[in-house]
């Protein structure tokens, strides 16, 4: 492939439009991701745009996560041609709605074949919108010759170490390709790995992984109902490939027929609608880097100033998550049931997603003085590279998890949490304003940043919800 379309792929985005996926997913990666909270954000605020766990019917039934590679790494255009028919993946240009306005005027001719609702559609009931299948197809897509799908096993050092490749080099940047998402071997087992997860093949060390896409179990409530679903996340091409806008998005599952995805587009048919919102820790470096901006009338001291943290934390009890604190669940799953949409977990769950692993997850307990625990924050770690600094090469940026509260004020508990991410050198703190975020985010210096979140439900319809009213956190 030539080179000048290559740097045309590493500066394009991945646009998303009706006819350009044929699978659960149905966003690009980057549009999907760059919402998700990626790099980019402001003082001012300029903030960045915008930013994907229930097994099947058995324990012993598989969820398939499904990649495409490529023996060479050259791919020459009737290859490229070749997916396109397969695959079914090429875009044809629309330029994606970001607002629900500007969707209405759009085509879907895709999504149209699909068990989701319509735009216009207005829903007062709740259920699947196609039955359970008691055949499901077990081949995936086919792929022209020397193209394969296949299943990753992380387990495995040298394949989580290719699947860290592919994403460090191809996946979200800003729109001005400053930032780009740096997530760590360890952080892909954290987020890919959770009780249920399952495996079918191996990776053939003799293949070049050129796509990904995972999907992860989880039990979901949806009002009153709780359905086993799958989490779609991590869509990523090989920029290569992305120069035709083409993207892996099928994923086969066996015995699941729910899932739940982000996109930064609006497709159909949202359930609910989020903003991110950046609360600056270390303003020099978000300056010096250009990830943010001084307001007008601001200098740098100033703004330092307003954005000073205490030296300690604050409420009395608060401490490390350990082993023996995962009957916490109990405590999450109480406070979960007064939203719409929520994840149900047990006690293995939540010792995967929230006992501290270094680099990857931070969680702190309130332990009262009869040993009661009465809540609790947590956040997760996901660094940017700095792709053309001559100084910084890294932004290392908090993400807003669950913070349950009962006890102590939910502003005091986040406060909390922003002097903990600042002492560990996080130099910015995301969050998505669903559950009670509202309540703290203008207080506690946040600001709103410039792109909207959807959430999205996969052969399920129920009315949608305000984004308060959702209790799912998506990584």
């Amino acid at each position: 492939m030539a080179e000048d379309s290559e740097s045309v792929a590493s500066q394009q985005s991945l646009e998303l439009d009706d006819q350009d996926t044929c699978g659960i997913d149905g966003d690009n990666e980057e549009e999907t991701e760059r919402a998700k909270g990626s790099p980019g954000g402001d003082l001012g605020e300029k903030p960045n745009s915008g930013g994907a766990k229930s097994d099947s019917a058995s324990d012993s039934q598989e969820i398939k996560i499904q990649q495409m590679y490529h023996k060479s790494p050259s791919i020459p255009i009737q290859k490229l041609q070749d997916i396109q028919r397969a695959m079914e993946l090429l875009s044809v240009c629309q330029i994606p709605a970001r607002i629900i306005d500007e969707a209405t005027k759009h085509r879907y001719q895709f999504w149209d074949t699909q068990p989701v609702p319509k735009l216009n559609e207005v829903i007062t009931s709740h259920g699947a919108i196609e039955p359970d299948k008691d055949n499901v197809c077990q081949e995936p897509y086919s792929l022209p010759q020397g193209f394969m799908w296949d299943t990753l096993d992380l387990s495995d050092a040298r394949v989580l170490k290719e699947l860290y490749t592919l994403l460090n080099e191809n996946y979200v940047e800003d729109d001005d390709n400053m930032f780009r998402f740096d997530y760590s071997p360890e952080f892909l087992l954290w987020a890919l790995c959770p009780p249920g997860w399952l495996l079918q093949w191996h990776l053939s060390s003799n293949r070049k992984l050129v796509g990904f896409i995972s999907a992860i179990p989880a039990n979901i409530r949806i009002y009153d109902c709780v359905k086993k679903m799958v989490e779609i996340n991590f869509l990523c091409a090989h920029k290569k490939l992305r120069t035709k806008r083409v993207a892996p998005v099928r994923v086969n599952l066996k015995g699941i027929f729910q899932a739940v995805y982000t996109a930064g587009v609006v497709l159909p048919k949202p359930v609910a609608t989020f903003r991110y919102w950046h609360r600056s820790l270390n303003p020099r470096k978000l300056v010096e880097v250009k990830f943010s901006h001084l307001s007008r009338n601001m200098t740098l001291q100033r703004t330092m100033k307003l954005y000073r943290l205490a030296d300690v934390t604050k409420t009395s009890g608060l401490r490390a998550m350990e082993p023996k604190d995962v009957k916490v669940q109990e405590l999450i799953n109480s406070y979960l049931k007064k939203f719409h949409l929520a994840p149900l977990m047990d006690e293995e769950e939540a010792a995967h997603w929230f006992l501290p692993r270094e680099h990857i997850i931070d969680t702190f307990v309130v332990e009262s003085s009869s040993g009661k625990l009465t809540d609790f924050l947590s956040f997760y770690a996901l660094p940017s590279t700095i792709m053309h600094h001559p100084a910084h090469k890294s932004l290392k940026a908090a993400y807003s998890f669950y913070n349950i509260h009962t006890e102590t004020a939910l502003l005091d508990l986040i406060n909390d949490a922003l002097i903990i991410a600042k002492l560990e050198g996080f130099g910015v703190f995301n969050a998505l304003d669903l559950m009670e975020n509202k309540t703290f985010l203008e207080k506690l210096k946040f600001g709103i940043g410039d792109g909207n979140l959807q959430y999205y439900l996969y052969n399920w319809t129920c009315p949608g919800t305000d984004s308060e009213k959702v209790g799912l956190v998506l990584q």
